[in-house]
C-alpha cells in the first residue's frame, strides 16, 4: 500500500502573499485593502448613507456597497483613488524594502490538524487573517 503524502506548510507574511500568485499582484492587494479600508473608515465615520455616499464619491450605490462590504476584486488602484479624491483626500505610496529577499514565503513540512488545512475557509476570513499565516496544501 502507498502512504498517503503529508501537507506542506506555507508560511507568508502576510495573507495577501498567501493568496496572490506573485509578490506584485500581492503588493496590488495590499495597496487597494489598504484603501479599501481607508475609504470605508471615511464614509462610515461621516455617517452619510450609501446613496448619499455615491453622491459624493461620484459612483453608483452598488459600488458603494461593494467597496463598504471589502469586495477588493471590483476595483482598481485607479479608482479608489479617484473616489478618494472625490472625498478631499489624498492617497499616498510608500515604497519600502521588501520584508523579505524570498518575498515573505518559506516553506516547511509541517502535519496540520484537520481543522487548519484550509486557507481560513475562504477569502473573506483570510482577509482577517494575521502575520505569519499558514496555508496547508498537498503536492
Amino acid at each position: 500500500m502507498s502512504k498517503a503524502k503529508e501537507p506542506v506548510a506555507e508560511t507568508y507574511a502576510s495573507v495577501w502573499d498567501a493568496i496572490a500568485d506573485t509578490p506584485h499582484e500581492a503588493a496590488n492587494l495590499r495597496i487597494r485593502a489598504a484603501l479599501i479600508a481607508d475609504i470605508s473608515r471615511f464614509v462610515q465615520n461621516g455617517g452619510w448613507t450609501q446613496t448619499e455616499a455615491a453622491t459624493r464619491c461620484g459612483v453608483t450605490q452598488p459600488r458603494i456597497n461593494d467597496l463598504l462590504r471589502g469586495r477588493i476584486s471590483r476595483f482598481s488602484i485607479d479608482a479608489l483613488v479617484n473616489i478618494a479624491a472625490s472625498l478631499g483626500r489624498v492617497a499616498r505610496v510608500e515604497l519600502e524594502p521588501s520584508r523579505s529577499k524570498q518575498v515573505a514565503r518559506k516553506v516547511r513540512a509541517q502535519t496540520l490538524s484537520p481543522s487548519r488545512t484550509s486557507l481560513a475557509k475562504g477569502p473573506k476570513k483570510a482577509l482577517g487573517a494575521r502575520k505569519g499565516a499558514r496555508v496547508a496544501r498537498t503536492d
